[in-house]
C-alpha cells in the first residue's frame, strides 16, 4: 500500500471490529423481546444487517425478506469469463443465517407503508417492523442510449446482476469468431463496483488470449479515467500488449464524444461525431439508480439514490427505516461489497443502540477493492472513511493506499489476497 500497509489495514479492520464489539456488550439482553426488525434484501448488506443485529441483541427479532433461495454474488462473478469459477461456485444460500435465528422469508416485497411500519408481499402477507432495513441493490436507466432497452439486455447482456446474464455473456464471448470484437460500455459514476468493467476485460481478455488471440476488446468509456487505471494499464501492457497495435485491450475515452445511439441490427454503437464501433459481442452496462422498490417507497432523492443520515444509515426522508448497500448514498464510500458489509454493521449497531435508547457510537467505514488482471496478477485499493464536523463522510487521511509493488511475487500474493478477501468476506456476510 501507498502510505498505509496491508498489515496496518488489516490491523486497523480488526481493531475496529473489536471496538465495534466490545461498545456493544452492554446491549446484550436489554431489548425488548417485542423489537422486531425487517431487513429487505439478502446481499452483502442485508445479510450482515440482519447476523449482526442477531449477535449484538439476540432479543431483537430479525427477520430477512429474499426473493431468491440462492443469492450469486457479483464480487468474483467476472472470474467466470477467465474460466477461473462457475456460478454454483459463486452462490450462497441463507441456510447459516437461520442458525442465527434469522427468520428468512423467500418473497419479494411489493409494497412499504412508512406510516403503519409494515412491508407487503407478493404472497399479499404484511408483516410489521419497530425498525426497516432495505438493501434492495440497484436498477438500471433504460432510457439513457437510444435503440437500448431493457427487452435488447437479453441480446446485448451488462451481466451486473449476476446469474443468467452473466453465463450469457460468457457464451457469447466463446462463441465469437476468432477475430472478433467485445465493446464493453462502462456506465458513468456512481455505479455498482467502479473496477468491475476493467477487471471484466481483464478476464476476458485473458481467456482470449489463450483461445481467440486475434481477437480485440474496445472499452467505450464515457468517463475520463477510472478506478485503478494506472495499475489496469500496467497490468494490461505487461500480459495483453496493451498501447501495441496487437493489443488484445483498447480503452478509448468518450468523455468529450458520448455515445448517441445503438443500431441493434446492425450491432453498431454511434457518437456524437459520428465514429461507428460494430461489435460481435456487446457489453452494455446502464446507468444505476437504487432498487426500484427504494425509490417507489419515497426514499430516493433527484440522484436517484437514498440519502442517508451517515451515523445511523436512517433515512433523511423516511423515518424508522435504514438503507445501506448499493441503493444508499453515502460518497465518496465506492458502491462495492466490502463498504456494504462495513455500512450495515454501522447500521446494525446504531439500530441496536436505538431499540436499547443508547446513544449511537460514531460512525467509521472501511473499503478495500481487489481485482485480478490474470490469475496470477492482483491489483487493490483500502480507504477509510468517517464523519466529519458537516455531518458527512469524509475520507481519512493517509488511511489507505494503492497496490505499490510490481514484481512477480508480490503480484502473485496479491492475486491469492484477492480470492482470500472474497471467502473471508462471503463467509463473515452469510456464514
Amino acid at each position: 500500500m501507498a502510505s498505509f500497509s496491508r498489515r496496518d489495514f488489516l490491523k486497523t479492520s480488526a481493531t475496529s471490529s473489536l471496538a465495534l464489539l466490545n461498545g456493544c456488550q452492554p446491549l446484550l439482553g436489554k431489548a425488548a423481546s417485542k423489537a422486531h426488525v425487517v431487513v429487505v434484501g439478502g446481499g452483502f448488506g442485508g445479510a450482515t444487517a440482519a447476523k449482526y443485529i442477531r449477535y449484538f441483541d439476540p432479543n431483537i427479532r430479525v427477520t430477512l425478506i429474499e426473493p431468491k433461495a440462492k443469492y450469486i454474488t457479483c464480487p468474483a462473478s467476472n472470474w467466470l469469463f477467465a474460466g477461473l469459477t462457475t456460478l454454483e461456485q459463486l452462490s450462497v444460500d441463507y441456510k447459516q443465517l437461520k442458525n442465527h435465528g434469522i427468520e428468512v422469508v423467500c418473497d419479494r416485497v411489493v409494497q412499504i407503508n412508512s406510516e403503519q411500519r409494515s412491508v407487503k408481499l407478493s404472497s399479499q402477507q404484511s408483516i410489521s417492523y419497530d425498525r426497516l432495513v432495505l438493501s434492495p441493490g440497484i436498477d438500471f436507466g433504460w432510457d439513457t442510449l437510444p435503440g437500448f432497452n431493457q427487452e435488447l439486455s437479453q441480446r446485448f447482456p451488462h451481466a451486473w446482476q449476476a446469474g443468467p446474464q452473466t453465463e450469457l455473456l460468457n457464451q457469447q464471448l466463446q462463441a465469437m469468431p476468432d477475430n472478433g470484437t467485445v465493446l464493453i460500455c462502462p456506465p458513468l459514476d456512481p455505479y455498482r463496483c467502479p473496477p468491475g468493467p476493467y477487471e471484466r476485460a481483464s478476464m476476458m481478455a485473458y481467456w482470449l488470449k489463450q483461445h481467440k488471440p486475434r481477437a480485440k476488446i474496445i472499452i467505450l468509456d464515457p468517463k475520463r479515467s477510472f478506478s485503478k487505471q494506472a495499475l489496469f494499464e500496467a497490468g494490461w501492457k505487461q500480459h495483453y500488449g496493451y498501447g501495441s497495435a496487437n493489443s488484445l485491450i483498447e480503452w478509448i475515452s468518450l468523455a468529450d464524444n458520448p455515445l448517441l445511439n445503438l443500431d441493434a441490427k446492425t450491432q453498431t454503437l454511434t457518437t456524437e461525431f459520428g465514429d461507428r464501433f460494430r461489435g460481435d459481442v456487446l457489453n452494455i452496462i446502464p446507468p444505476q439508480t437504487a432498487g426500484k422498490i427504494a425509490l417507489e417507497s419515497g426514499l430516493g432523492n433527484n440522484s436517484a439514490w437514498c440519502p442517508v443520515q451517515p451515523i445511523s444509515a436512517e433515512s433523511s426522508l423516511v423515518p424508522f427505516i435504514h438503507v445501506i448497500g448499493d441503493a444508499g448514498h453515502y460518497a465518496p464510500i465506492p458502491k462495492s461489497a466490502f463498504a456494504a458489509n462495513s455500512e450495515a454493521k454501522v447500521c446494525a449497531l446504531a439500530i441496536v443502540s436505538l431499540l436499547n435508547q443508547q446513544s449511537i457510537s460514531p460512525a467509521n467505514w472501511l473499503n478495500t477493492c481487489y481485482s485480478l488482471i490474470s490469475p496470477n496478477h492482483g491489483i487493490s485499493i483500502a480507504n477509510g472513511y468517517q464523519i466529519n464536523a458537516e455531518n458527512s463522510i469524509t475520507a481519512v487521511k493517509s488511511a489507505g493506499g494503492v497496490s505499490q509493488k510490481t514484481d512477480a511475487s508480490s503480484l502473485a500474493l496479491e492475486a491469492i489476497y484477492t480470492q482470500s478477501a472474497y471467502y473471508n468476506l462471503r463467509s463473515d456476510c452469510f456464514d
